[in-house]
């Protein structure tokens, strides 16, 4: 079966659906508040996502060992008409299949992580009071003096899915999610820092515990993206009761001057 562009949410979702831990990203832009920013693309059951309501856009195409030749064949059929400048979100072995078409530079490899022991998410301390359009201009000097570089759209404050931990009045801590669609019962956290000379407190894990226990309930898969080699947060998460379930790798794609066949 040839690419396609595929505009039908409801087969979206049933094919992203058989594996909801590694999706949850895609299922999350499905609902009305990403749809927009988003053009989806089908060979098969294997589906990528260009997501473009960030600069540049990012790809997301990820796929278990049994879908990636199929995956692999979309994107080689999608790299011609791809923007000159983007990310890319891959399962593994799957960026050779770009390097004819751009430079590839490889961000590291990364974890993809579920709640699987709502037991241990339990036992944790939590702390965070929800954060809303109000905290906006707080939020955003904490992520600028904590964490420069992150991904954050002030939009996402209207999911209601953002909680702050305060000392003395001040924000020092924080914890929120990149994806939350009830729709598709998925979530992914994301936006998790600390202020420095806050640190070592355990004020991140709080929050995000706090955070857990507003989504568990509303969403079936409560996920997250880690570097691999980020040992303090892939041991934080596992220790409110994240595992691992996936692999992938983060990509900075640019088109070469000469495609080929040109």
């Amino acid at each position: 079966m040839p690419l396609r562009a595929e505009h039908d949410r409801v087969l979206l979702g049933r094919l992203l659906g058989r594996d909801p831990a590694l999706h949850a990203y895609q299922l999350g832009d499905l609902d009305d508040f990403f749809w927009p920013y988003t053009s989806w693309f089908r060979r098969g059951e294997q589906v990528a996502l260009l997501y473009h309501a960030v600069v540049p856009p990012t790809l997301l195409a990820f796929a278990d060992a049994a879908g990636r030749r199929e995956l692999a064949a979309l994107l080689a059929e999608l790299a011609p008409v791809l923007p000159a400048r983007l990310y890319a979100h891959l399962s593994p072995g799957l960026a050779p299949v770009l390097d004819g078409w751009f430079e590839v530079v490889d961000g590291g490899r990364h974890v993809k992580m579920a709640l699987t022991d709502r037991g241990r998410l339990a036992a944790a301390v939590g702390e965070g009071q929800p954060l809303g359009a109000a905290d906006l201009p707080e939020l955003t000097e904490l992520y600028a003096a904590a964490y420069p570089g992150n991904w954050f759209d002030p939009r996402m404050l209207d999911t209601g899915q953002y909680v702050g931990v305060r000392r003395a009045g001040l924000l020092v801590a924080v914890a929120g999610v990149h994806v939350y669609s009830p729709t598709w019962r998925v979530a992914a956290l994301g936006n998790v820092t600390t202020r420095v000379g806050y640190r070592g407190r355990g004020l991140a894990r709080a929050a995000v515990a706090a955070l857990c226990r507003r989504l568990v309930g509303r969403v079936d898969q409560v996920t997250l993206n880690v570097r691999a080699d980020n040992v303090a947060a892939v041991r934080l998460y596992r220790g409110l009761g994240f595992t691992a379930v996936a692999e992938y790798g983060e990509y900075a794609l640019t088109a070469r001057s000469a495609v080929p066949g040109g």
